[in-house]
């Protein structure tokens, strides 16, 4: 695996280049991985067959890569590797609510990254890749639960996607016209904020009694997402 570190600005390019509210838009890779640090659910969109599909599914990254992984039947991510792909990641803060309908908005976090994806053939690499999905979305659940043995790894199909060409866009504050005409009408406006935090675990009614939900699930009840 190459552990080179990325240049810490994203490239302006065509695909990434921010045309409008251009003021929301950074060029730092900091703020890119903040956005996928916060997250671990993305969309896959790629042309199959000369139709458009977009797929959620998982991601992990170690600030290099984008981890994706999904069963080699997926016909998504037997494609991509084929084809230039756009991966978007997005978090909702909150609805801004302004005077009139036309300045209403939303406080986001979002990234899209563009690239042609490899699949991952190194054993090592492909461990290190469901590791880093695994721990994305559930930190210490990797070394809780037991490792994908030889047959489940070959039905796996994991996709790495370079971050070198990446778009980033964030929303965040109240409402645009609280200096305009419309501020003399006397309506409310305001942000709604949107929290997601995890619930209490749910314990599988199969499992035989006495066996106690492990520290790193029981200690997220109540955290935020994102």
């Amino acid at each position: 695996m190459n552990h080179t570190p990325l240049p810490p600005t994203l490239p302006d390019t065509d695909r990434t280049r921010h045309r409008r509210l251009r003021d929301q838009g950074s060029l730092e890779r900091a703020a890119l991985d903040a956005v996928l640090d916060a997250g671990f659910l993305c969309h896959l969109g790629v042309v199959v067959d000369g139709h458009p599909m977009v797929v959620p599914t998982v991601y992990g990254t170690d600030h290099r890569n984008l981890y994706l992984h999904g069963s080699v039947a997926g016909r998504s991510l037997i494609a991509s590797p084929r084809a230039t792909v756009c991966v978007t990641v997005t978090h909702v803060d909150g609805l801004v609510l302004a005077r009139s309908v036309f300045e209403h908005g939303v406080n986001y976090r979002s990234a899209m990254i563009y690239g042609v994806p490899r699949p991952v053939t190194d054993p090592e690499e492909k461990l290190e890749g469901l590791r880093l999905l695994t721990e994305q979305a559930a930190p210490g659940q990797w070394d809780h639960a037991r490792r994908p043995n030889r047959r489940e790894l070959a039905a796996t199909v994991l996709l790495a996607l370079s971050l070198e060409e990446a778009s980033v866009k964030t929303r965040s504050g109240g409402p645009d016209d609280g200096d305009g005409p419309d501020a003399a009408l006397g309506i409310w406006a305001g942000v709604l904020p949107l929290l997601s935090t995890w619930g209490a675990p749910e314990t599988d009614p199969l499992l035989p009694p006495g066996i106690e939900v492990p520290d790193h699930v029981e200690s997220r009840e109540g955290t935020r997402l994102g």
